[in-house]
Formats: C-alpha cells, sequence, structure tokens
C-alpha cells in the first residue's frame, strides 16, 4: 500500500481543515511507522526526531496536537512538555515505554492531555488523537458582554458565555478545554458533593480506560489557578471517600 504523501499543514479536504499532528521520536521506525498510520486516517503529519527539531518546527506552523514520546535520550519529553505548556496551549499526547505510573502522573500534571503505553496499539492512539482533538476545539468567542454569565471561583472568574477563566482585572488565565469542563460542571452543582465518576461524566471527559488519578490531577492544576493558598483549598474541597464539591464562599 503507497503511504499518500503528507498535506501542508493548514490544508484542506473537501472544504474541512486537515487537523495537523507533530510526531516526536527519536527512534526513526517509530516515528515513522505513528506518522504513517495518521496519515492513512486523513492527519498531516510533521515528523521531529527531538525537542530541537520540534521548536523549529513550532517556528514556522502551530500544529493542532502533538504525540509525544517521553523517552529520548537528548531531552525527555517531560521537560518538552513543561515548556510547551508554559508557552502554548496545543494538546500533547505522551507515549512512555515505562511502566512506571510516576512519568504519567507527572506529565499529566505538567499539562499533557493524555497518554499511551509504548508499543501502543495504533487503532487506539488515532481513537485517542480524535478524542482529545474534539475536547479541546473550543470555539473562539467574543469577549463576555457586561452583565454575561460569570461564577466565582476563589481568585477568579470563570466567564461561561466566553469559555474562559480571568482575574479581577479581567486578565485571562490559560485554561484547558478539560479544565474549564471540570470547572463548569463544578459551577453547575455548587454545594453538592461528586464523586469521581460523576465528574468525568459531567465534563465529558471519559475515555476508554479513564482512572481516577486523571480526575485528581486535573483539580489539582486547577486549584494552582484559582485558589488563594492551594495547599489548603477553600473552594473546591476534597470529600473523603467521594470526590469533591464546590463551596463558591470558600467556607
Amino acid at each position: 500500500m503507497t503511504i499518500p504523501d503528507r498535506p501542508a499543514p493548514g490544508a484542506s479536504r473537501g472544504g474541512a481543515a486537515i487537523p495537523s499532528i507533530a510526531v516526536v521520536d527519536d527512534e526513526a521506525a517509530t516515528r515513522e511507522m505513528v506518522g504513517d498510520y495518521l496519515k492513512l486516517h486523513g492527519f498531516a503529519v510533521v515528523e521531529c526526531d527531538g525537542g530541537r527539531a520540534l521548536r523549529e518546527h513550532l517556528d514556522r506552523h502551530c500544529p493542532d496536537l502533538i504525540v509525544l514520546d517521553l523517552n529520548m535520550p537528548e531531552e525527555d519529553g517531560l521537560s518538552i512538555v513543561r515548556d510547551l505548556k508554559a508557552r502554548t496551549a496545543i494538546p500533547v499526547i505522551m507515549l512512555t515505554a515505562t511502566a512506571s505510573a510516576i512519568d504519567r502522573v507527572v506529565g499529566l500534571e505538567l499539562g499533557a492531555d493524555d497518554y499511551l503505553p509504548k508499543p501502543c496499539e495504533l487503532r487506539e492512539l488515532v481513537a485517542r488523537v480524535r478524542s482529545v482533538l474534539r475536547r479541546v476545539q473550543m470555539p473562539i468567542a467574543a469577549p463576555a458582554p457586561v452583565g454575561g454569565r460569570r461564577i466565582r471561583f476563589g481568585t477568579k472568574w470563570l466567564e461561561l458565555d466566553a469559555l474562559r477563566l480571568s482575574d479581577d482585572a479581567g486578565l485571562e488565565q490559560a485554561l484547558t478545554r478539560s479544565e474549564f469542563d471540570l470547572l463548569k460542571a463544578f459551577a453547575d452543582n455548587p454545594r453538592r458533593a461528586l464523586s469521581r465518576e460523576r465528574l468525568l461524566d459531567l465534563a465529558d471527559a471519559r475515555d476508554p480506560d479513564a482512572f481516577d488519578r486523571a480526575i485528581d490531577v486535573r483539580i489539582n492544576r486547577i486549584r494552582k489557578k484559582v485558589e488563594p493558598d492551594p495547599g489548603n483549598p477553600r473552594y473546591i474541597r476534597t470529600v473523603r471517600g467521594l470526590g469533591y464539591i464546590f463551596r463558591p464562599e470558600g467556607d
């Protein structure tokens, strides 16, 4: 079977934009296998052999998603995730060959959107890519009008119409789609204890292997953005043995 040439980033097919994926892996065989499979399923693909090549690509183009190997000799994937999330909102799916849950948890805490073990089932990778792209395709919204729906979360305002988080001065706080969905779930259910499973359902964040720890990681990221003291949360409280509760008054 002949692999079709990669469409140029930003190209379209039948009037619809083709999602572009950057595949970052130091192993050429793995990089090409993943890239070729994504091409066959309609994605535009750029292959990068490490962090330096990825940054050079980002200087010219902004991919819709990055598939990133965590275990690379020159610069490890966790360092790349940390740098990416400090500068961009591009979603990242991590690939890791280690059996340790520590790398996965650290990656999620740094802002990665999903992970898969290596070697991965390529059909599952395509499904994960499509799932993450659906989650992050948040429409660009006009600034919220005066009187727009706003919910106070600690030090920030969740602007439901504008789909953003801002402080009292109106400065926007970077927010991923999954974080926004979780905050909205809390806003819709104030003072009500919600289990982790219920939060996954309300935030439409249920992946095939969704696990409780993923919710805990996302809640920790949110607390750092909205709590005056993230180490002693007042607004998004833990309910031992169940999940979490949003207390608007911070009591």
